[in-house]
């Protein structure tokens, strides 16, 4: 037997079309379903449930036909985005670059009153960066929270950071409350199952933003099946049809997640696209976005870097993106403390995860009906393409480069 997510909706009854139903006076429709259980039809709100689970093939076909399941799929192993560079942190300045390029230090918000979500290694939550945010931290991978790693501190600090040694690197520093999802162990590396379950617990807390700059590991997961004694063509078949499941899957807990929109607006989903291309290489070595980046509904992100013409598009990031926003050269916070400058589009998600909570502050305080759609709506509309190096190709930087409301504007 393997493991499989399995993905339940526990209202799933109260969902399906009522057979030879009738409706009692100021009652439900009650009726019959066609394998003779009773079920009551409605507007039943999702009650998704998340569980790992030993199937036989047998198994498989028998969760294949029941309604409460809503999708299954392998276990999958998932991996950080690495970034591609360290550096030295330059000398003090009053904003770092990425917040500068994206017009987060003269919007009107900050992002105050928004929730957000970060799935990653977890964080130093006694770094200054975080002095006066309530982190309500969840261990998902085992290893206990804390961040041995830093990439998810870092990517945090890019967040909701507060200024540090006298330099803003936080692109909404009102963030009051945050909620850290700890889905990679403290090696870098993790499950599917780890992120789905991180994912439905983040919007049960109730966030508005969920950042994730992390990928699914596909060649991990076939040499795992190779090293298990399976033969290559055997284990990269097994491989594509996990990868497959998973990418069905994810769609699946983001439909089911949809209609929770009703109860607090929705939630918006953020990830990296992936460092995997080699335009340093060869410029035709383009990885395109990979899961959960690639998935339904999800706003993916390129990196960008500054260039003597404009921005360019990061050598290692990967194409088709949703939104490019700064990946190179990006200061945050340091775990253990100060600060540090890495690259990857892991560094870039974090910008437009920080002004998507700038997005959602504008859409509150407006006439607007505050939901998820309509804040990516603004969200894409009001990214600029004037700000590109010459030759950018647009299957690399997106729709353009994430920008933070405009001052004063409706």
């Amino acid at each position: 037997m393997d493991d499989f997510i399995v993905l339940r909706d526990k209202n799933a009854w109260k969902n399906v079309p009522a057979f030879n139903s009738t409706r009692p006076s100021g009652g439900a429709t009650i009726g019959v379903h066609p394998f003779g259980l009773p079920k009551i039809s409605g507007n039943a709100t999702p009650e998704p449930k998340i569980a790992l689970e030993s199937l036989t093939p047998s198994d498989q076909r028998d969760a294949a036909r029941d309604p409460e399941i809503i999708g299954f799929a392998r276990a999958l192993p998932t991996k950080l985005i690495e970034p591609k560079n360290t550096e030295s942190v330059p000398a003090a300045s009053p904003v770092t670059w990425g917040v500068e390029a994206v017009g987060a230090d003269v919007a009107d918000e900050n992002g105050t009153g928004v929730t957000v979500a970060v799935l990653d290694t977890g964080i130093d939550h006694d770094h200054p960066a975080f002095n006066g945010v309530e982190l309500i931290e969840k261990d998902f991978s085992g290893d206990g929270n804390g961040d041995v790693h830093g990439h998810g501190t870092h990517c945090a600090a890019t967040i909701f950071g507060r200024d540090v040694d006298g330099t803003r690197i936080g692109v909404a520093p009102g963030v009051e409350k945050a909620l850290i999802g700890k889905v990679l162990g403290d090696d870098g590396t993790g499950s599917s199952i780890m992120l789905f379950d991180a994912m439905n617990w983040a919007v049960s807390e109730g966030a508005q933003v969920i950042s994730m700059s992390l990928g699914f590991d596909f060649p991990g997961f076939a040499d795992r099946l190779i090293a298990d004694g399976y033969p290559p063509l055997l284990a990269t078949s097994i491989a594509i049809e996990g990868y497959r499941m998973n990418i069905n899957l994810f769609n699946s807990l983001m439909e089911t997640l949809e209609p929770l929109a009703e109860i607090h607006g929705g939630c918006v989903v953020v990830a990296a696209a992936g460092n995997e291309s080699l335009r340093d290489i060869d410029s035709r070595f383009e990885v395109s976005a990979s899961l959960p980046a690639a998935a339904t509904d999800v706003i993916s992100v390129g990196a960008l870097g500054q260039g003597t013409g404009g921005l360019e598009v990061a050598d290692f990031s990967n194409t088709n993106p949703v939104l490019s926003a700064p990946g190179v050269s990006v200061i945050s916070a340091q775990a253990g403390g100060g600060l540090v400058a890495w690259d990857g589009s892991s560094m870039a998600a974090p910008h437009v995860a920080g002004v998507t909570a700038l997005w959602w502050q504008r859409v509150f305080d407006s006439p607007i009906p505050p939901t998820a759609e309509a804040v990516k709506s603004r969200l894409r509309a009001g990214t600029v393409i004037d700000v590109f190096a010459p030759g950018q190709d647009i299957l690399d930087r997106g729709e353009g480069l994430v920008r933070a409301p405009v001052p004063g504007a409706v």
